[in-house]
């Protein structure tokens, strides 16, 4: 059995945490789940140009895809946090850095590591 490099397994990794984010808040249909397949391979190439940035892989991945849904679907993650104003929905932080979390922005609070929401 032959192992993956390092380049693929953080793909992997970053591609099946968004995706455990997905499935947590119920929406990891089949269009959705083609937005993260786009994304890992952006950043595929992205990673290739700039190997230092594999461990920020799953953030990158996280926005993309959250950019992605915006564009088509709407705002995601929603903040499960706070219950009065307008929905909004969470940050991952750092933007580019390692062990990323989505972040309320309003209230400064961290919900999850992202891949961990529920």
């Amino acid at each position: 059995m032959s192992t993956l490099d390092p380049l693929e397994q953080a793909l992997h990794a970053a591609r099946a945490l968004v995706l455990a984010d997905l499935m947590a808040r119920d929406v990891a249909e089949a269009e959705v789940v083609s937005l993260v397949e786009d994304a890992v391979t952006h950043r595929r190439w992205w990673v290739e140009q700039w190997p230092d940035g594999v461990s920020y892989l799953a953030g990158l991945v996280a926005q993309d895809v959250q950019d992605a849904l915006l564009e088509r679907y709407g705002r995601w993650p929603l903040c499960p946090v706070c219950d009065s104003g307008d929905p909004h929905a969470l940050d991952v932080e750092p933007e580019l850095g390692p062990d990323p979390h989505w972040v309320c922005g309003k209230a400064g609070v961290v919900v999850a590591p992202v891949g961990g929401l529920t």
